[in-house]
């Protein structure tokens, strides 16, 4: 894989897709359906994916495409691959509360590698360099040029007082009696995968997931959070989170910064 290329590609159709998802987030109103997991999907997640979907079939056309919208591709099996979710935070979308992101990864023998992390109603952007470095960009975006980025990195926590950040939407008892178990100066909600990119830039200390994930929802953030020197692990054994499971489905897991001290499940 040419990472030059890689990154440009992820970037550009970030920022495209983006753009559609905020266009008609500004609408009066949208379209709402229920997928068959109940799960809610709107216009925008699929005009997002049809952009970025397209953009990597034609930049990469050998590489394997799992995309969240598509059913079919959930049925491919590859060791390298390249994984998306068009609008990650749909319910955060429908809702207007901003808290969504556009999330395009790259996988390579069960390990997130690359990836990119666009919020657009926020305006932050995050993505893995060329040299696999973590970085944040700073706005106006430009399709074609990139502009001022900060290199990002974890927090050395104080383990007296950590900052969690947890599910804005699907926060549940046990992941509080998890969280109890730490001694917490601040805890902070947020949507989508803009949990992972708070601990990248030392804004959070520690996010648990004790809920349904898919691969999709977490690759970009991983990758991110990896290229700033951050850790995701299984919850139960704490061993690394690897992808191209079955199904694209994961464990629950904890993201975090090496220097937290885990509690056990």
């Amino acid at each position: 894989m040419d990472f030059d290329t890689l990154t440009h590609v992820m970037r550009r159709l970030a920022l495209e897709a983006g753009d559609k998802i905020m266009e008609i987030y500004a609408a009066p109103n949208f379209d709402v359906k229920s997928k068959s997991d109940n799960s809610p999907v709107t216009e925008a997640d699929e005009a997002a994916d049809e952009i970025i979907s397209a953009g990597l079939r034609e930049a990469f056309p050998d590489v394997a495409l799992i995309t969240e919208e598509q059913a079919a591709s959930h049925g491919v099996k590859a060791s390298t691959f390249l994984i998306v979710d068009p609008l990650d935070g749909t319910k955060e979308f429908v809702q207007r509360r901003g808290d969504f992101t556009v999330n395009i990864a790259y996988v390579v023998d069960g390990l997130p590698v690359r990836g990119v992390v666009y919020a657009p109603a926020k305006e932050r952007l995050f993505y893995t360099t060329t040299q696999g470095k973590s970085v944040e960009e700073t706005g106006p975006f430009d399709k074609e040029t990139v502009g001022e980025t900060t290199e990002i990195t974890v927090s050395d926590p104080d383990n007296t007082a950590l900052l969690v950040v947890a599910s804005k939407s699907h926060r549940d008892q046990a992941t509080d009696d998890y969280i109890k178990k730490y001694d917490v100066a601040d805890m902070k909600s947020a949507g989508s995968s803009l949990k992972f990119c708070l601990i990248a830039t030392g804004e959070a200390d520690i996010y648990p997931r004790l809920g349904r994930t898919m691969e999709w929802d977490t690759a970009a953030g991983h990758a991110v959070l990896n290229g700033a020197g951050g850790r995701v692990v299984r919850f139960d054994d704490h061993t690394p989170l690897i992808y191209g499971k079955a199904e694209y489905a994961n464990p629950f897991f904890i993201a975090y910064s090496p220097e937290v001290a885990l509690k056990p499940a």
